[in-house]
């Protein structure tokens, strides 16, 4: 569970730095980066929920 805190700070950082480039230089190049990130960042959590919820549901039958 501290990785995925990790992995989520460090995400939150990647796309916060690259929405703060893209407002200091104006290159949509870093706001097309900043959207990629934040939509991996999102599947990856969404995942990582689906994977909680399933083991929620099949402990009890074991």
């Amino acid at each position: 569970m501290l990785i995925m805190r990790f992995l989520l700070l460090l995400a939150v950082f990647a796309v916060g730095g690259a929405v703060v480039l893209w407002l200091l230089t104006g290159n949509p190049r870093y706001k097309s980066w900043a959207w990629k990130a934040f939509r991996i960042t999102v599947v990856v959590l969404f995942v990582f929920l689906a994977l909680f919820a399933i083991e929620r549901v099949l402990v009890p039958l074991g």
